[in-house]
């Protein structure tokens, strides 16, 4: 028992470490998330306390009834030896009310019919029945006793009060120890509740830092797709025309061993960027690569430098006033839709659409006719396209591709006002 003891001193909270003595052992043993329910938890140092003053109590409200009993010249002697007798009982009986309250409270009310010197144990019963015992209890016995005070000084009066002054201070006195029990019980709710409260705010505000940590991750994921996805197309067409075409004039060969090591370098160079954002847990947009419509210029010049056909019409006057955000997904949209056609469409012309003002919505189109030839089948074939479609859904438009007139388009809206 020891051993229990122990551990559960051991496995309460740190706002309660050193100090589960104050508390009640009901509450302790509640406020401890970790302790496993062994039966009845033992007495805290202020439940002896509580107890020695109720058992205290109740004797002195004993011995002053027993005083008025010797007083009282009207009551045999044999009564009034069993009716202290009745008392004593119920004053040992005190000690069992944490674990019996219901049991306690009903058995006081017979004997409080036969026993003045019992009256101290019964207020503390109905006590114990209001702090440890939901109200219906509380309203049945507490009523029963209520109902039954007008009979118990009718049978027996009160020597030093009259019979109407007794009943209303009798009563009087019952629901004001009602109330007060009550009232302990509720402070006690509200202590457990405000716990309850307390651990789940900590377990939503722990999912939300998960939540944000895992969307943050997904971004950084679908950011190095796009990112390297392009650069290692490059790395892939330059390589695969060095391979087919060994005796490529030496210009042409150098020309392609430059776009390599420059595709190369860029792509570790946006990796490293992206990982130290992963490393320092930062889920902000601090260090990552983040391109913005203007850039739309740049990114066809490059394809164009790799050997692809690529026509650009932008109609946007002023692609500085389109938000960052935006722009940044219609980047990313262009330069996803430009590596699929290199990949899956490699030689053909790819038309590159961009429209909108705002208000309306800013429209971006990519189109490439079907390629010229068999095209091996690329490994992980459509991932891209889903991650385009999530990021268009989250800046609030929309993105549609599939095949037209024999080749492939991808034409996504997205908000702009």
């Amino acid at each position: 028992m020891s051993t229990v003891t122990d551990d559960r001193t051991a496995q309460v909270p740190p706002a309660f470490a050193g100090r589960r003595w104050l508390l009640p052992s009901a509450v302790a043993d509640q406020l401890d998330p970790d302790v496993e329910r062994r039966g009845r938890p033992r007495r805290t140092a202020r439940d002896w306390v509580v107890d020695i003053c109720c058992f205290l109590l109740a004797v002195l409200i004993g011995l002053a009834a027993a005083q008025t009993l010797r007083d009282d010249t009207g009551t045999p002697h044999s009564l009034a030896v069993l009716d202290q007798l009745f008392g004593v009982l119920a004053c040992g009986a005190v000690w069992l009310r944490r674990r019996w309250p219901v049991g306690l409270a009903v058995a006081m009310i017979p004997v409080g019919l036969v026993s003045n010197t019992a009256g101290g144990a019964a207020m503390v019963a109905v006590f114990t029945l209001a702090v440890h015992r939901p109200f219906r209890y509380v309203a049945w016995i507490g009523g029963i006793q209520l109902v039954l005070a007008p009979f118990v000084f009718w049978l027996r009066p009160d020597p030093d009060l009259p019979y109407a002054g007794a009943v209303v201070f009798t009563e009087l006195f019952t629901l004001t120890v009602i109330g007060w029990g009550m009232f302990v019980r509720s402070k006690r709710q509200l202590m457990l509740s405000l716990r309850d409260r307390a651990r789940r705010a900590e377990t939503e505000a722990e999912l939300r830092a998960e939540q944000a940590q895992r969307l943050a991750r997904e971004a950084i994921a679908r950011e190095m797709h796009d990112v390297l996805a392009h650069r290692l197309t490059l790395l892939s067409v330059h390589a695969g025309a060095l391979e087919f075409r060994p005796d490529a004039p030496q210009e042409e060969v150098a020309r392609a061993a430059g776009v390599i090591r420059e595709s190369a370098h860029e792509a570790l160079q946006d990796l490293r960027e992206i990982i130290g954002v992963l490393r320092a847990g930062e889920p902000d947009d601090t260090g990552r690569p983040q391109p913005t419509l203007g850039a739309l210029d740049a990114l066809v010049t490059e394809s164009r430098e790799a050997g692809m056909k690529v026509t650009l019409d932008n109609r946007v006057t002023d692609p500085a006033a389109v938000p960052a955000s935006i722009g940044r997904t219609a980047y990313r949209i262009a330069q996803e839709a430009l590596t699929n056609a290199r990949k899956h469409a490699p030689g053909t012309e790819v038309t590159v659409t961009v429209t909108g003002t705002p208000g309306d919505g800013l429209l971006i189109a990519v189109h490439n006719p079907p390629p010229e030839g068999e095209v091996p089948h690329v490994p992980g074939s459509g991932q891209g396209l889903i991650g385009l479609t999530e990021r268009a859904t989250l800046a609030g438009g929309r993105l549609e591709h599939g095949p037209e007139g024999g080749g492939f388009r991808v034409r996504a809206w997205l908000p702009w006002g």
